[in-house]
């Protein structure tokens, strides 16, 4: 199975610290988040990791790395640049991580597992990790919700009750052949620039809406999503203390 990494974003909410590199240099613990998720990948049986870059494209360089290129990554959402990795989804199994998060070769190996077409990874614990990152958990959380058999029923809609989000998702995902052909059939059906805005909770809750099947896998292992310098700061804090 290969990987692809959503890498072709800025991140302007990280300020000064992406104006000379994409989002997925950051640096935590004394590592760019793009070796984080590199190590997780190959720690897990990946057999090649490939890029989508965009924003200071040369800035990346991963040691036998496939590079796929979104050159309109300022006018596009992430969806869009998904799509540049398309020959990888449409030959092969392909795990999908964004540029911007941490998480562990097992959650990985449990992902890869999955026997869906489309599947993706979620926090059941995620209220704790919320709590610490922001004042008010629900200001940034989307409902999240799934049947008795582990497939996604819901996603993405602001949430108004904790209830309402029985997890989060992580923003690792695995399509198959099968499973991206599905995509792509819907992705054919919108106008250019409708696909151009649409970002991945987006499409997950669109192919929901037209019956296309989506499992999840929850996880329990430590993750992180960066998307501001405070988060940064708390995470450096978490690992500092063995959390």
């Amino acid at each position: 199975m290969k990987a692809i990494i959503l890498a072709a974003g800025r991140g302007s909410r990280m300020g000064t610290r992406t104006a000379d590199g994409p989002k997925c240099l950051t640096v935590l613990a004394g590592r760019p988040l793009l070796n984080w998720q590199c190590e997780a990948l190959l720690g897990a049986g990946v057999e090649q990791v490939g890029v989508v870059r965009g924003y200071r494209a040369d800035r990346i360089a991963v040691p036998g790395a496939e590079y796929f290129e979104n050159p309109r990554w300022e006018q596009t959402n992430m969806v869009q640049s998904l799509r540049a990795a398309a020959p990888w989804l449409t030959s092969t199994a392909c795990i999908v991580s964004y540029g911007d998060i941490v998480y562990s070769a097992d959650a990985v190996r449990r992902l890869m597992r999955s026997p869906g077409d489309i599947a993706i990874t979620y926090d059941p614990n995620w209220l704790a990790l919320w709590s610490a990152r922001f004042e008010n958990p629900l200001s940034d959380a989307e409902t999240f919700q799934t049947d008795v058999d582990g497939r996604l029923v819901e996603i993405g809609s602001k949430a108004a009750h904790v209830d309402q989000v029985r997890g989060q998702y992580m923003g690792l995902l695995k399509f198959t052949p099968k499973g991206w052909a599905a995509v792509e059939s819907y992705l054919a059906s919108l106008l250019p620039e409708a696909v151009d805005r649409l970002d991945m909770t987006g499409l997950l809750s669109r192919l929901l809406a037209i019956g296309v099947r989506i499992d999840t896998v929850a996880i329990t292992d430590r993750w992180f999503e960066v998307d501001t310098e405070h988060d940064l700061e708390v995470y450096e804090a978490m690992l500092g203390q063995g959390k």
